[in-house]
């Protein structure tokens, strides 16, 4: 009787490819996410997945308190966290899938096309004098937390940083003030929408080079597939599908998908750098 009865909170009645199922997702990864969810469902007609896209402090919080089973985030879970779903007999798969840049954007009229991870960093503590204003997309994203600890400053106090909403957002602000510095996701700048690429044709991408990286202390470099799998863009996170189902459902289905050839495929076409390049053959005849 108690094999038959059916989870109230989930539902049961989902396999790899069939049923409906809800995931959550860190809202700057909604670029790359929305082609794996397109082609997923293209090829799965029967399946029916939902991503839920919110700031990482929410997106965490859903996923911490067992609302949704799957989470798709710029970061792991901590040790700490992974010992909370231990203690509810749950035992999450962690896998990274892809990489990402935070990348620095500024207004196409600016002479800033340069700049480096010190400066960086005294630019986010304060310890810099700058007529420009530095806006990112909110409080409780991602981002924002990746800076924080790039920076080692926990608290972005100076009058000149601003938290907006979205990496739209930041995109438009900066399209629109010459003395503007923004950082957004790079997957943003990939293949922008009708909604906003004039906006993206208003602004240019930063150069950043590492005083610290042995193998190229003297150059600058900006994001790309390249830059990204050499280690020599500095500015580099991440990205991982956390699957806490526990069972052969659609969010396991959907997370092998991305993780399968085809998902890294379509990370490799989006210009992101996928954690498993998918192999070419080429055959040579006379």
């Amino acid at each position: 009787m108690a094999c038959k009865q059916k989870d109230k909170k989930f539902n049961v009645d989902d396999s790899y490819t069939i049923g409906k199922a809800s995931f959550v997702a860190d809202e700057s990864l909604a670029p790359i996410l929305d082609q794996e969810l397109y082609v997923f469902k293209s090829l799965n007609k029967e399946a029916k997945p939902e991503i839920i896209y919110k700031s990482e402090n929410d997106a965490l919080r859903l996923f911490l308190n067992d609302s949704v089973r799957v989470a798709i985030l710029a970061r792991s879970v901590t040790p700490q966290e992974v010992k909370m779903f231990k203690q509810r007999a749950l035992y999450p798969e962690i896998n990274c899938f892809a990489y990402d840049a935070v990348t620095l954007i500024v207004n196409q009229s600016s002479n800033d096309t340069l700049t480096t991870v010190g400066e960086i960093k005294n630019m986010l503590n304060g310890k810099v004098g700058t007529d420009k204003n530095i806006v990112f997309d909110n409080a409780n994203s991602s981002l924002i937390r990746y800076l924080r600890s790039f920076s080692g400053n926990d608290k972005f106090e100076q009058k000149n940083i601003y938290a907006l909403k979205t990496n739209v957002d930041v995109i438009k602000y900066v399209s629109e003030h010459q003395h503007a510095v923004g950082f957004i996701s790079y997957s943003w700048l990939l293949e922008p929408d009708k909604a906003y690429a004039p906006m993206v044709n208003k602004i240019k991408i930063v150069g950043v080079k590492d005083e610290g990286n042995k193998d190229y202390p003297n150059s600058y470099f900006k994001p790309d597939q390249g830059t990204l799998a050499m280690r020599q863009y500095p500015l580099v996170r991440s990205l991982y599908i956390i699957n806490n189902t526990g069972r052969p459902g659609l969010g396991t289905g959907f997370a092998s998908f991305v993780l399968g050839e085809s998902g890294q495929r379509i990370v490799l076409r989006s210009g992101l750098l996928p954690d498993s390049i998918p192999t070419r053959e080429v055959s040579f005849s006379k």
